[in-house]
């Protein structure tokens, strides 16, 4: 079945059961085959039938022995011709803790643009907090992968949350301000940083102009050593909209001022809400449209969650409380409890429920399918890239279907 979307052409082929999908672009191929388990399937099953290695199904799925499988889990595939394709240059980035595994970051490391490091903070006159734990061993790795390792900013106060006090404080102080840009500029300078992002999030609204003057003046100062800055932006969908969240970041003129921007298009399954997607892509969707109206597609990254939730049921608002958990973490919890995993066509992404100690839990989860939609966003308004919340663990098929979908930039 022919199919056109978006100026770009499509061949869809369906199985006697419609399990999986090609995407054969008629001017080039994504050369990974998406593949829905049904009710009877194996990894052996599925390896003879598509005359693929047991080994590669689980390498690239990280399936651990003995390989079991949910029914509805999407596994990425390599098609059996592996033709490459024509694709667009893309930037990719990933924030990450100074504890993160070595392994799980020399494996993600070759598909990172940048290596967003989280984070430094701030005290109310300016002085430069670095992590509490050594970041030095992660700037090497960056730099030994050609990834820009990247500076993060972010005005948390002692207990660990943003503070919107201490925002006010510094981007309306000017001596604050300057020692602030100092300090950066050292750090920079010093310890092989390739750039800045500036993470802050709960700005009041009378801070909104501050706050472009602040990013103003951190980027001159950043783009005079050759290097990027990058502001984080919560995903509003008008400039009128409402809420702490929201008030404070003026979409235009940090569109402008930023070198580029990251649509924060996650959280709405978060840990104090109800269950629902993490990044449903209606809802996505939504912000992406109304970003490009006011900000150059080629400046905007779509953020992109690497985990999902886990929520006992019934949810009860002010009590309940999700827990975290990773998309890999998720399939295998499915396939402990027997549950059968569903997709929302809508949000287009997968879930399930399961049962314990008489307990009913809802899981909401990214997947190849889920993400393959965001990568069709990025494809459709011409983004800049991609950045992920957060890779602290590693989903191998995410990268793999990322880098089959797109050539991915390097910074060095």
């Amino acid at each position: 079945m022919r199919k056109r979307e978006l100026g770009f052409e499509f061949i869809v082929i369906y199985s006697q059961s419609p399990s999986y999908v090609y995407l054969n672009r008629l001017f080039g191929r994504i050369a990974m085959l998406i593949y829905t388990v049904k009710p009877g399937d194996t990894v052996d099953s599925i390896a003879a039938a598509y005359g693929i290695p047991v080994s590669t199904i689980v390498y690239q799925n990280q399936l651990p022995y003995p390989y079991q499988l949910a029914i509805g889990e999407a596994l990425l595939l390599p098609t059996p011709a592996g033709i490459s394709s024509p694709r667009s240059t893309i930037y990719a980035g990933g924030y990450a803790y100074p504890f993160i595994s070595p392994w799980v970051l020399r494996e993600t490391l070759p598909y990172l643009s940048y290596l967003y490091i989280f984070s430094y903070g701030f005290t109310m006159e300016g002085e430069l907090i670095e992590p509490l734990l050594d970041d030095a061993w992660m700037i090497e790795a960056a730099r030994a992968f050609g990834t820009a390792p990247i500076l993060t900013l972010t005005p948390f106060g002692p207990d660990g949350r943003f503070n919107n006090s201490l925002i006010s404080q510094v981007v309306n102080n000017l001596d604050a301000r300057r020692r602030l840009k100092d300090a950066i500029v050292e750090q920079i300078t010093a310890r092989g940083f390739q750039g800045l992002d500036i993470d802050f999030e709960y700005i009041l609204a009378e801070d909104r102009d501050a706050f472009v003057d602040f990013v103003a003046y951190m980027q001159e100062a950043v783009s005079a050593l050759g290097y990027p800055t990058s502001v984080a932006l919560a995903p509003k969908t008008s400039d009128t909209q409402t809420g702490l969240l929201y008030e404070g970041k003026d979409y235009r003129r940090l569109g402008e001022t930023a070198d580029y921007v990251l649509l924060m298009t996650y959280e709405w399954g978060y840990t104090y809400g109800p269950p629902m997607a993490v990044a449903p892509l209606n809802k996505v969707r939504e912000v992406v449209e109304y970003a490009v109206t006011v900000i150059p597609p080629s400046k905007i990254h779509l953020g992109i969650p690497n985990y999902g939730y886990d929520w006992a049921l019934p949810f009860v608002r002010g009590t309940s409380r999700a827990r975290t958990i990773g998309n890999v973490e998720a399939v295998q919890l499915a396939i402990s409890q027997g549950a059968a995993i569903q997709f929302d066509d809508i949000a287009q992404s997968p879930f399930f429920r399961y049962w314990s100690n008489g307990t009913e839990h809802e899981v909401w989860f990214e997947d190849v399918r889920s993400l393959n939609g965001k990568f069709d966003l990025v494809e459709e308004f011409g983004l800049r890239g991609v950045s992920y919340w957060q890779i602290m663990q590693l989903f191998r098929a995410n990268w793999l279907l990322l880098a089959d979908r797109f050539n991915l930039a390097h910074q060095l």
